[in-house]
């Protein structure tokens, strides 16, 4: 946990330049809690403007304003943000004044360089950063341990995820990242929950012992989509991420929520390639026109001599057999 006193520092970089990390800023991105401000900035060459927007618990799947969550991105509701002379942006994001209530939890804040919300993002240069928001909370340290104190040996947890950097709840409270040991719990039955972007939440019961220390280890499932290919004409091969996916038309189930490429391949046509971002629990369509291949002009010349040629053997053989009646 961060404290608010702490400035927090995200550097998102776009239009092909890497993403960098900062003392603030690890593989799972920002942790903070509720009201809190969160600085942002990066470089974008692409445009003159990124329009960032927010994705979480309980917002709209394709996103809305970071600063007025009522205003979904598939609507046009879009921070936008200028990029001066440098290539530079720079954005704070006051997360107590959004227009309404977050909800503790893991969110991604979308950069992008034109106003494509989620759904659309098979047509922009993007990059993301997760920020997880806890409940805002204030201690009292002792010095003495509240078990040992009331004559109970206190318990503990060690939660482990597949993928790991899952944000982990506690009776409703954030208490950090996997891999995670907690120590000092009063025995009894916890609520814990595992999130983390672009997976299922898992919410689990988690009974604590005295003196013992409760090992829980959880897979989280990928959010999919299903994905829905045609193409014309119809039969071409689909490859999905380079794997043979069928003929098309093809319908697709439980694609994992990411960008994918998709290709078509048919005979007398050129290979089509599209890009596509699986938005979890819809169907995405892909509809590709092929394009021909157009007839070699050698090949034309040499097509149309073959009938030519045969009309003038044909022609010989007649005038040869003429002649040898005409000599009987």
């Amino acid at each position: 946990m961060v404290s608010s006193g702490i400035p927090l520092a995200a550097t998102v970089l776009i239009a092909g330049i890497l993403l960098l990390s900062g003392s603030a800023l690890a593989d799972s991105g920002i942790q903070t809690t509720l009201g809190n401000d969160v600085p942002l900035s990066g470089y974008s060459s692409a445009a003159p403007f990124v329009y960032l927007f927010l994705t979480g618990p309980n917002l709209p799947e394709n996103g809305v304003a970071l600063n007025d969550i009522t205003e979904r991105a598939d609507q046009g509701g879009f921070t936008k943000v200028s990029v001066d002379g440098n290539d530079h942006w720079s954005y704070t994001w006051h997360t107590a004044s959004v227009g309404g209530r977050l909800d503790e939890g893991t969110y991604t804040v979308w950069v992008v360089d034109g106003p494509n919300d989620r759904s659309k993002l098979a047509e922009a240069d993007y990059r993301t950063i997760d920020i997880t928001l806890g409940e805002p909370f204030v201690s009292v340290d002792t010095g003495v341990q509240s078990g040992v104190q009331s004559g109970i040996q206190p318990g503990g947890m060690d939660l482990q995820s597949v993928p790991y950097g899952a944000s982990i709840m506690i009776n409703g409270e954030y208490r950090g990242i996997t891999p995670l040991q907690i120590s000092d719990l009063t025995p009894g039955s916890y609520t814990v929950t595992f999130s983390r972007s672009g997976f299922v939440d898992l919410t689990t019961r988690v009974p604590v012992g005295q003196g013992q220390i409760a090992e829980v280890n959880a897979t989280l499932q990928p959010e999919t989509g299903t994905l829905a290919v045609n193409s014309t004409p119809a039969g071409a091969r689909v490859l999905l991420d380079g794997a043979d996916a069928g003929l098309s038309p093809v319908v697709l189930v439980n694609i994992s929520a990411d960008n994918h490429t998709v290709m078509l391949e048919k005979d007398g046509y050129f290979n089509a390639t599209q890009q596509v971002r699986i938005t979890a629990g819809r169907t995405n369509p892909v509809e590709v026109s092929l394009v021909p291949v157009p007839l070699s002009p050698v090949t034309t010349r040499s097509a149309g001599l073959v009938p030519a040629m045969a009309g003038a053997f044909s022609v010989l053989i007649m005038s040869i057999a003429c002649r040898h009646r005409r000599t009987r």
